[in-house]
């Protein structure tokens, strides 16, 4: 009903108290983020895994698709015959990772405290990633119970909207939105409106029928074919000259406007499936991929038919710099925060020059800060890595390196694909302390939380470890003539339960997700940081010893204080001030009690 729209969007004006009014989801303050990339997830229904006929194969190729317990780097038989480079098969793999999947495992995310996911895309489209997109108005195939049969149907279609039917796949995903609504998680989708792919059905019209198409105004087409010449001489103009990625032409006044038409349908169509106006049903916002590459114009016009279909939706755009000009209150609510997560590695990871001293960290926090909306900072989204970086247990492994650069072994031979180290571990635990407290929404990359670990694209997206499951050791290399260690991968109870506890503690105190932030403690020379979070009579302390060494850290407190550590249940008491014994690479919470 139309009244939900209305009543969300008063509630939402009358808690948006920042002097510039910008209006952001106030549940979006709350999440803890989780990152799904499907085909990696979990595969709950072979049925539906691909096949070579899917992936527009030769039956000569022998393809098939990947265990998922196998060794990463090995390749698999039908690999060899292709070629013996991993890299020459690797984007090739299919898992068969589900939305099925997906819906077993949503228990899992309810008892890590997951409130938000985030998926990579989902609509149909032949890559392992899906961001070459065929159509935006159905969920890969593949991802549903009868992908032939959805085949089948979206073969009756036309650029109708009130001809296009829904899938089983279509059909699948609206019962994992209800499942995530039901247990309290919202979900995101990934919009790919920069570009698709080239099997888009407009894109293949254009193909077909070159000038005469319909859809001659929708993409940046630089040279037609001559039809008097043997050549195909059809140019195109591609993500960053990616011909498969077809870009959609952007004049003075944005996209054309069917290509509007088409994404305000499609952007309707998964927001309030059933067309009632009561957007319940639908997804709860959209990840915006490349948001700098498509106009200021279409996001502004794309904002406002968002929030008519619901006020409460969390639009979020991936900026990796600054990103104010898209967070002005008329276009994005939020980015992921990159500039947070290199400041991150520079201060807990790296240790040559490139690392930040806790008074340049302190520095370099408020900057971040400073740059958006007061409300904003609370609704970032605060990431360290992603689909698009090596993972963070391998940051770690391999320091002292610009922040997503010879992160991986197709441009730095040396990089340490090898299992982390405890030292290691005990830097993610204290990273993840830091994220779960720190101003903005923490957000989880699928498995970080289980221990998992691996290299830029493409071994950043390795299947899900699941406790379920027995894995092959990883033992191959993919570079002729380098050698490993012999590394057992399974998933990482200790590790889970630790990231399971700072979810529950963030939850559990409102200070942690809306309240104020100031630095108490910056001491230079034992590398420690300490900052207090306070929201009302909720106050909290968290004190950072990012140093080697053991440290003894005196905080100043106002008065006398009796303090709980979050983490041990230690009760500290002090007047004018808090003694603490840290161990190397360690952190505390300190929750104030009456």
């Amino acid at each position: 009903m139309r009244i939900f729209s209305r009543l969300a969007f008063a509630a939402l004006t009358l808690h948006s108290l920042t002097s510039a009014q910008v209006i952001v989801p106030q549940w979006a303050k709350d999440a803890v983020w989780y990152q799904i990339f499907p085909e990696r997830f979990r595969n709950g229904d072979t049925r539906n895994d691909q096949t070579f006929l899917d992936l527009e194969m030769s039956p000569e190729r022998g393809w098939n698709i990947s265990p998922w317990t196998s060794d990463w780097y090995r390749l698999q038989p039908w690999e060899v015959k292709h070629s013996k480079r991993f890299y020459g098969n690797v984007f090739e793999r299919r898992y068969g990772g589900d939305m099925q999947g997906v819906i077993e495992k949503l228990d899992y995310l309810t008892d890590l405290g997951i409130t938000a996911i985030y998926f990579n895309p989902v609509f149909d489209a032949i890559s392992l990633h899906k961001y070459d997109a065929s159509t935006y108005h159905h969920i890969d195939r593949n991802f549903g119970p009868n992908p032939q049969g959805d085949l089948q149907l979206i073969k009756l279609e036309s650029d109708n909207p009130a001809t296009w039917k829904w899938t089983s796949a279509d059909l699948l995903f609206l019962k994992l939105i209800r499942e995530s609504h039901a247990r309290g998680i919202k979900v995101i989708i990934d919009g790919v409106f920069n570009h698709c792919g080239t099997r888009f059905w407009a894109f293949q019209d254009v193909v077909k029928n070159q000038q005469r198409s319909q859809y001659v105004t929708w993409f940046d087409v630089r040279q037609w074919d001559d039809p008097s010449t043997p050549l195909n001489e059809f140019k195109h103009k591609g993500w960053w000259d990616v011909q498969e990625l077809p870009e959609f032409w952007e004049g003075d006044s944005s996209f054309a406007k069917p290509v509007w038409n088409y994404f305000f349908n499609i952007t309707k169509r998964w927001m309030d499936p059933d067309g009632d106006d009561n957007p319940s049903d639908g997804i709860d916002g959209w990840r915006l991929d490349v948001g700098n590459e498509v106009s200021h114009l279409f996001w502004k016009g794309w904002r406002k038919h968002v929030k008519s279909i619901n006020p409460d939706a969390y639009i979020v755009g991936e900026i990796w710099d600054d990103a104010s000009k898209w967070l002005a209150g008329d276009e994005f609510d939020a980015v992921m925060n990159y500039p947070f997560a290199r400041a991150v590695v520079r201060f807990f990871i790296d240790t040559d020059g490139r690392r930040l001293t806790p008074s340049e960290f302190d520095r370099e926090l408020a900057t971040i800060r400073k740059d958006y909306p007061g409300e904003i900072s609370y609704v970032l989204q605060n990431l360290i890595d992603s689909h698009d970086t090596d993972r963070l247990a391998s940051m770690i492994m391999n320091p002292n390196r610009k922040y997503d650069d010879e992160n991986g072994l197709r441009n730095n031979p040396n990089y340490d694909v090898g299992e982390p180290t405890a030292g290691a571990r005990r830097i993610q635990k204290l990273i993840l302390l830091f994220q779960m407290t720190y101003v903005g929404a923490p957000m989880i990359y699928y498995g970080d939380e289980g221990g998992m670990w691996g290299a830029d694209d493409p071994d950043d997206r390795k299947p899900m470890v699941w406790q379920d499951l027995a894995y092959q050791n990883e033992q191959s290399h993919p570079i002729p003539g380098k050698t490993r260690t012999d590394d057992e991968v399974k998933f990482d109870k200790s590790l889970y339960d630790y990231y399971r506890m700072l979810v529950r503690i963030r939850k559990e105190n409102i200070a942690l997700r809306r309240g104020d932030f100031t630095s108490v403690l910056i001491d230079d020379t034992k590398s420690i940081y300490a900052f207090k979070r306070t929201s009302g009579d909720n106050e909290l302390i968290v004190v950072l010893n990012n140093s080697d060494g053991a440290q003894t850290v005196d905080v100043t407190i106002a008065g006398s204080g009796r303090y709980r550590d979050a983490l041990t249940g230690t009760i500290l008491e002090g007047k004018e001030s808090l003694r603490y014994q840290l161990g190397p690479k360690s952190g505390t919470i300190l929750v104030k009690t009456n």
